[in-house]
């Protein structure tokens, strides 16, 4: 990091984390926002849960179906963005073998903390 704060780095210098068989995460943060990638292999399962920042997942090959608030069905193909405001509950699955973008603002604390059991089932 500089002096003034801003970082560089290269995709293949950020660690990737095994977070189960089906899962595989890339991330970095700033003070304000995150981004993250995601690999989601077919079948991968995200357990229903909500977070305090607003999440922006675009969806680079693949497609994963949300749940959204228990009920709602939304699925998002390659080329294709959801916007999950501040607490909404959600779940997802991986149609297919899938790469995510995520943003999330502010940083997810809990995935910097490595505090989300939720994903390492």
């Amino acid at each position: 990091m500089s002096s003034s704060g801003w970082k560089h780095a290269s995709l293949s210098t950020v660690p990737v984390e095994q977070l189960n068989p089906l899962l595989e995460r890339q991330f970095v943060h700033g003070e304000q926002a995150m981004l993250a990638r995601l690999l989601l292999r077919k079948g991968c399962i995200v357990p229903e849960h909500s977070h305090l920042n607003e999440q922006i997942s675009y969806i680079l090959e693949g497609a994963l179906r949300f749940i959204l608030n228990g009920n709602e069905v939304v699925t998002v193909a390659a080329g294709e963005m959801l916007v999950i405001p501040p607490h909404v509950k959600h779940s997802a699955e991986a149609l297919e073998d899938t790469i995510d973008l995520d943003v999330f603002a502010p940083p997810r604390a809990d995935w910097i903390q490595g505090t989300d059991a939720y994903l390492r089932k």
